[in-house]
């Protein structure tokens, strides 16, 4: 398969839409696919995830949960360096993610009334981790410490075998770094809805974490619309670079395919006003991808890869936002600048020296992140992601005389007569304590 980018110039506002397109399986299929899932797992429980997991993944499993002495064994089976760069990254990640705990502040709105608000940990949490194709055990480490310093009492994950039907003992091991001892040999839609409606082995959740394919954004999808709560969106993976002459091209194209390696449906765009740096820059991509294990993949990725020329700063900003990335990386000069008007992204990386796998794995930010322009609206996962947030209000005798008024004329306004009644016998009551 021979590689063809082409260079876009100055594409009309018009043409943004189909220009940032991404790619896309057939809806209507995704759809029926996932009905067909969930209806088997509710009718059938186990033996239903046992069914997929030989048709999908092409394996046979004889038990669907990891029992917790393969768990503690994992360290036996990836090396001591390895170890040592997932507690690395498990200390950073904590570091971070611990500095986002708010203390709780009480606040008088009115003399004698008194509100706040409450963190209040989700019970029961199931995360959803990779392991096809790629075994992404840092995954583990971003969804895992954080529920655990939320305080979430039952922290579940799910995630499919490799072709031997084990584990990866990566994720076991970063399973373990995190505290987590409930693993389940599920990958796909039916995992989500195991996670969902339960079975005979698994007790349902109360919210659902995890990035994974387009199956898996689906089902999400899907459990979201009948009232079970998922962290977000997040579906194949995208990165978009702004770059300028100050950029190295080779650093690019790495970032750029480091992306694109996660699936045939991961998209990159490289963003600049420098038609010098482009060609560079696709020329290191060609250089670059030659031998990768992962070439066939990132091949597929790159058909939807867009490489755009601007003219300005201020539309480079325009069509960044527009998109909102996954991932931006600004190799800038004047790059702290061009962050600031930044409104729609789920992770930034400043300079050449800051590449999207930092986030990846190590700096301390959360990987799993909006996709799809779900940025626009959707936060990463973060602390709050494992918190529900629960109002506490009093109000003292004098706390209610000094509002009870305003909230009789408000409830009448509204033709709510029981409202204002239940302020009314107050309001009488105080006058006689």
């Amino acid at each position: 398969m021979k590689l063809q980018l082409d260079i876009i110039e100055n594409p009309s506002r018009e043409s943004w839409k189909d220009l940032l397109k991404r790619p896309s399986m057939n809806s209507e299929y995704l759809d029926q696919a996932i009905h067909d899932i969930f209806f088997s797992v509710k009718r059938n429980g186990d033996q239903a995830l046992l069914d997929f997991t030989k048709s999908f993944d092409g394996t046979e499993i004889s038990s669907l949960r990891v029992d917790k002495e393969t768990i503690n064994n994992s360290e036996n089976y990836i090396s001591q360096h390895l170890q040592d760069a997932i507690r690395i990254a498990a200390y950073n990640i904590r570091k971070f993610h611990a500095s986002q705990a708010n203390p709780i502040i009480k606040q008088e709105t009115s003399p004698g009334v008194i509100c706040w608000q409450k963190a209040v940990p989700i019970q029961r949490v199931g995360l959803y981790i990779p392991g096809g194709s790629a075994p992404l055990f840092s995954t583990v480490l971003m969804l895992a410490i954080p529920a655990q310093i939320a305080g979430c009492k039952e922290i579940i994950i799910c995630t499919p075998p490799g072709k031997d039907g084990e584990v990866n003992p990566a994720i076991l091991f970063a399973a373990k770094t995190a505290g987590v001892n409930e693993v389940y040999t599920i990958g796909g839609g039916q995992a989500i809805a195991a996670m969902a409606f339960g079975t005979e082995t698994i007790k349902p959740v109360n919210k659902i974490f995890g990035p994974g394919n387009q199956f898996v954004t689906a089902a999400k999808q899907a459990v979201q619309k009948i009232g079970i709560a998922i962290d977000m969106p997040a579906g194949p993976s995208e990165l978009m670079v702004m770059a300028d002459e100050t950029a190295n091209a080779e650093f690019i194209a790495s970032d750029m395919l480091s992306q694109a390696e996660h699936g045939p449906d991961s998209q990159v765009i490289l963003l600049s006003k420098d038609k010098a740096l482009a060609k560079e820059v696709i020329k290191a991509i060609k250089k670059q991808i030659q031998g990768l294990p992962r070439e066939n993949i990132i091949m597929q990725s790159l058909e939807s890869c867009k490489v755009i020329i601007m003219n300005s700063d201020e539309q480079l900003l325009q069509l960044a936002n527009e998109y909102a990335p996954e991932h931006l990386i600004i190799a800038m000069e004047n790059k702290d600048e061009i962050a600031e008007s930044i409104t729609n992204a789920g992770s930034v990386f400043l300079g050449n020296y800051t590449p999207e796998s930092a986030g990846d794995y190590a700096t301390g930010t959360n990987h799993t992140l909006p996709t799809n322009g779900a940025a626009k609206a959707y936060s990463g996962v973060n602390l709050d992601s494992f918190m529900k947030k629960i109002t506490f209000q009093e109000a003292s005798n004098e706390g209610i005389r000094k509002i009870g008024h305003a909230i009789e004329l408000m409830a009448e306004a509204e033709q709510l007569e029981a409202h204002k009644k239940a302020v009314s016998l107050r309001l009488k009551n105080s006058q006689n304590v």
